[in-house]
């Protein structure tokens, strides 16, 4: 991969500076201030000892010095303390959550944003749609971006982004200004989406990181389900600018914490750096060992690949299709309910924006209920695979919470639909909606992790087609809420989303019993299991490095040669 940039950065902290060259005199302000930003998160290392340390290697450009991580290297995530890293995961969290409370505390202000600009009901719900259609385009960006520059990086250009499109957006002169500017705050936030997963996996081994991951997960759905809350007791007292004040304040002090205290974690980006500084302090060569034997890959390559490979597993991968969809719907009913939710409780029971914002109390324990549970099977699944051979499971083993899960959805969306009119207690319906969320976290967090053993490499694409998927999801489903309860009736309009998780119930059942047959028949998933085959195999030698390109050419070349066989005419 290519190098990050022309100058080393001082944000890497892999090496120290060697002191303030001709070269940094002329640097811009703006630059030295950038590269500033991330020192404080991290101390400087010792040169000293970089340079004398054994690398393998004589140094020239026929055989570079193989710059790796030092024994105990501090700058390794992986060598953080608990503290750190759970300071760094904690701040991750409230970022995530920062970005998904700024997607739903706009419709806490709905109406106030009704009378302001003399808007229909539907061109105010593009607040939220709109905001929700930036997750889907985004990490198509920065996702790459992120693994030739750095995470860190990323964090600090986007969430300046998103706090600047947010203190604008609270001063938006028209409703048009008013929807582009979420939009594109939605567009940068989602860059926290796409990365804080990926810091996580940085600074935990596989062991630790069932409980960092399933703690971390309720930012996402957290987020939405506060943010009404915030927003409609806001706006009735202060109005809507200031619930968009409130979000450009929110993401602002934790641009601030971030810049302090978030290291950059990446190893491939910070072994890439260091080997950068070194050659040009001893004028030998040195080259990460992750980019040995390797072409430089290019930002237009990566781009390319973060475009295109989600579609085609989507299009090859049954199981990565039918995952998504069912994600993708459960999320789109999240986010539909706020659109519902005023319906139901502020023009049926007339409630005020702030007392209905309440409803999504409910939404809010059922989250932090079923994170509870998966830390709790996450321990079963630990214990289980201390148990098996080799201390492997088959990714089917991460499926009971997504069964579970699959059927609360159904029940809690048709007990909320059927229980939400004015006649029956408020209570009743809210208690259900818990169960609706707690049945989205078991399936989500579930499946995703069955996704990610299943495709290994493959990974970081999987996820991005769902993402993508079910950002479409979240910004269309919004859109025909209003009209739906118009023309079904509140039953029966919020029987709909119910029927469609019923369709889904079979799912994770079919996967428990018939997922690895599947699997064996598609190209990615075959390819991912031999890749992972082949690292296990290599535990006391050196594991080959194997990237997410290398293993799309060589599924590529197996699905060309199936085809050939077949008799079927290769796609190029």
């Amino acid at each position: 991969m290519a190098p990050p940039s022309d100058s080393p950065s001082l944000s890497s902290a892999t090496i120290a500076d060697p002191g303030p060259g001709p070269e940094a005199k002329h640097q811009g302000a703006a630059s030295r201030l950038f590269n500033t930003l991330g020192t404080f998160a991290q101390t400087r290392p010792d040169l000293e000892k970089n340079l004398g340390y054994s690398y393998a290697g004589s140094g020239t450009d026929a055989d570079p010095f193989l710059v790796e991580f030092l024994p105990n290297d501090p700058h390794d995530a992986l060598n953080f303390s608990k503290s750190k890293k759970w300071t760094i995961t904690a701040i991750e969290g409230m970022a995530t959550l920062a970005v998904t409370f700024a997607s739903s505390a706009y419709s806490g202000a709905a109406r106030e944003v009704v009378r302001q600009f003399a808007v229909s009901q539907i061109v105010v719900t593009l607040g939220v749609s709109l905001f929700v259609l930036g997750f889907a385009i985004g990490p198509l960006f920065w996702a790459p971006l992120g693994e030739l520059y750095g995470r860190q990086r990323i964090f600090i250009i986007t969430f300046a982004a998103i706090t600047a499109f947010n203190a604008g957006a609270a001063g938006a002169p028209t409703m048009a200004a008013l929807l582009v500017l979420r939009f594109f705050a939605g567009a940068f936030g989602s860059s926290i989406l796409t990365n804080a997963g990926g810091v996580i996996a940085d600074m935990f081994n596989a062991s630790e990181r069932g409980l960092a991951t399933s703690v971390f997960a309720m930012a996402p759905f957290l987020g939405p389900a506060i943010g009404p809350i915030a927003g409609g007791f806001l706006s009735e007292t202060e109005g809507w600018r200031w619930v968009e004040g409130l979000m450009a304040i929110f993401t602002g002090v934790l641009w601030i914490i971030g810049v302090i205290f978030i290291p950059e974690t990446y190893a491939p980006v910070l072994l890439r750096r260091r080997a950068k500084l070194l050659s040009k302090t001893t004028g030998k060569t040195y080259i990460s060992t992750l980019d040995a034997g390797k072409p430089p890959t290019t930002l237009f390559q990566k781009c390319k690949t973060a475009l295109t490979l989600p579609w085609v597993l989507l299009a090859k991968e049954p199981i990565v299709l039918i995952t998504s969809i069912y994600i993708a719907i459960i999320y789109g009913t999240l986010y539909l309910n706020f659109a519902a939710y005023p319906i139901v409780f502020q023009q049926q029971r007339g409630w005020s924006p702030g007392i209905g914002g309440l409803a999504f109390i409910g939404t809010a324990v059922g989250v932090l209920i079923a994170t509870i549970g998966s830390i709790i099977d996450n321990k079963r699944y630990v214990r289980l695979a201390a148990a098996a051979k080799g201390g492997v499971l088959p990714p089917e083993s991460r499926l009971p919470p997504a069964i579970l899960g699959s059927v609360l959805i159904p029940a809690g969306l048709f007990w909320f639909a059927w229980t939400c009119g004015p006649d029956i207690h408020w209570s009743v319906s809210i208690i259900a909606s818990a169960f609706f969320a707690c049945g989205l976290i078991l399936v989500f967090l579930s499946l995703i992790n069955y996704l990610i053993d299943s495709y290994v490499v493959f990974a970081a694409s999987i996820l991005a087609a769902g993402s993508v998927v079910r950002s479409l999801f979240g910004f269309a489903f919004p859109l025909f809420t209003g009209k739906m309860y118009e023309n079904l009736g509140i039953h029966w309009a919020g029987s709909v989303p119910a029927f469609l998780a019923l369709a889904c119930v079979p799912f994770p059942f079919l996967f428990w019993r018939y997922g690895a047959p599947i699997r064996m028949r598609c190209e990615f998933a075959s390819e991912a299991a031999r890749i992972l085959e082949q690292m296990r195999a290599s535990r006391n030698a050196p594991a080959p490095v194997v990237t997410e390109e290398d293993a799309v050419a060589e599924a590529i070349q197996v699905w060309r040669t199936r085809s050939h066989a077949s008799g079927a005419a290769p796609a190029h």
